[in-house]
Formats: structure tokens, sequence, C-alpha cells
């Protein structure tokens, strides 16, 4: 096929834990200037997420409408992200930029990049006005303590969200009474074993 008839991919890594309107908002976006956007999951081994990849996929999948999603993939990665763009034929990387903070370490990762896979760019795009104070690890921390997080991330996500804390609170509690239990059992094996040696000891003095 002739290099201007060849399909424009682009990649969108990310964590997704979860997706959030603003990463929409990019994936939308970025589908007006490529023929296709791979989101791109980063599974980090050396991190708990909140949702597992499967999940995550789903959610994404499930935020987009159906004209967006035929132009869509959800794949998952690890390693290298360069890696990864050049397995796939691909050689741009969308990234979001949310303010000034964010541009500094984007600023590094995006020559790292073109450093290590030759003749990989990164093309940024801001976030719009009434998202660009939106992060995962945000929301999360909203959802954790009670707030309310409509309107931030999509109806599904916002439902696995609170479904997902609620069960790690009911988990969590459940262990402190579990190790509640267990100290008062250790209390009582102690009570009786000191009890026992003072009779021992009595016993002894007669």
């Amino acid at each position: 096929m002739p290099p201007d008839q060849r399909q424009r991919i682009a990649i969108y890594p990310g964590s997704f834990d979860p997706i959030t309107n603003g990463h929409i908002d990019i994936v939308q976006r970025a589908l007006l200037m490529f023929d296709k956007v791979v989101v791109a999951i980063a599974n980090n081994v050396r991190k708990a997420p909140l949702f597992t990849v499967e999940e995550r996929k789903q959610h994404i999948l499930t935020a987009l409408n159906a004209a967006d999603a035929r132009r869509v993939e959800v794949d998952a990665f690890e390693g290298l992200l360069v890696e990864y763009v050049e397995k796939r034929g691909a050689n741009i990387v969308v990234r979001g930029l949310r303010a000034l903070a964010d541009f500094e370490y984007e600023f590094q990762l995006a020559h790292m990049n073109r450093r290590l896979g030759k003749g990989i760019d990164t093309i940024f795009l801001m976030t719009s006005e009434k998202d660009f104070y939106v992060s995962s690890s945000l929301v999360k921390e909203v959802a954790q303590f009670g707030g309310k997080v409509t309107g931030l991330v999509p109806p599904m996500v916002e439902k696995a969200l609170y479904e997902r804390l609620r069960g790690n609170h009911e988990d969590r509690v459940a262990g402190h009474e579990d190790a509640a239990v267990a100290h008062t059992g250790r209390q009582r094996q102690g009570q009786q074993a000191e009890g026992a040696g003072g009779r021992r000891h009595r016993v002894r003095r007669r």
C-alpha cells in the first residue's frame, strides 16, 4: 500500500485506573487527526491498581460511543513504551497535558522516547477547560472519602468505583476485626500461661 494510503495510527498510553472523562476527550480529539487510536494500558506489575486490566478495557470500550469505538483499539503492554509503539507499526504517541507541571515530565519522557525509538514523536493535547484538574488518582481519592465524582468519569466507571472502594473498605474492616479477635485470643492465652506459671510457682514454694 502506498505510504500516503497507510492507516495513520496513534498510541495513547496510560494507566487509566480508572479512565476519566478527560481521557475520553483526548481519545475523541485524537480521532480527528488519526485513522485509528490504540489506547494502551500500561500494566505495571509493581503497582497494585484498583481495577484489573480487563476491567479497565471494558470501562474504556463502554465509555466510547459506537462511531468512535470502531476506530479505537484497547490493548495492554508491559515494558518500554517505544518497543510497544514499534511493535504496533506506529510512530506517534498522544499524551494529554493538564497543567504546566505535567509538561516538564512529559517533555523529558517525549525526548527519551524519541532517543530510544527512532522516529517516534509525541503529540500533546491540552485537556479541555472542564477537565484540566481531573486525574485518576484524584478521582479515586475523592470517591474513597464519599465525595461525588459524577461528571468526572463515565457513569459505569462511577458505579464500579464506589462498588470496588466499598468492597475494599469492608475487607479492611473485616481484617481489623480478625486482627482484634486474634489479639484478644493471644491475650487470653498469655493470661492463662501467666496463671499456670503462678500456680506452679506457688506449688514449688510449698
